[in-house]
C-alpha cells in the first residue's frame, strides 16, 4: 500500500513539473520592467498594454516580433527579447485577457 500511495505521489510531482516547465518557460519578470508588474503599462510610453490584450493577441505579437512581422517603434528591440524562445514557448505564456 505504501508502494502504491509513493508511486502515485511521484506520478503527480512529475506531470506537474513537466506542465508548470511548459508554461513558466518565458522569462515574465524580464518584461516587466518596461511592461509592468501587472502588464498594464506602454512599454516605453510606446507599446499597446498587454493586459487589456487578448491571449491570441498576445500570441500573436510575440510570434510576430520574433519572425519579423508585428511590431512598430521598439520591434528591433523587442525582436532581441523573444528571439531565445520556441513558437511554443512564446504561445504559452498566459498573458492577456
Amino acid at each position: 500500500m505504501k508502494k502504491l500511495i509513493v508511486g502515485r505521489v511521484l506520478c503527480g510531482v512529475v506531470v506537474l513539473l513537466t506542465s508548470s516547465t511548459a508554461v513558466a518557460a518565458v522569462n515574465l519578470g524580464a518584461c516587466k520592467g518596461c511592461h509592468g508588474a501587472s502588464f498594464e503599462k506602454k512599454a516605453m510610453g510606446k507599446s499597446k498594454v498587454v493586459s487589456n490584450m487578448s491571449k491570441q493577441e498576445v500570441s500573436d505579437a510575440m510570434l510576430g516580433y520574433k519572425n519579423g512581422t508585428y511590431g512598430g517603434p521598439m520591434k528591433a528591440l523587442m525582436k532581441a527579447q523573444v528571439a531565445k524562445y520556441s513558437d511554443e514557448e512564446l504561445k504559452s505564456t498566459r498573458l492577456g485577457k
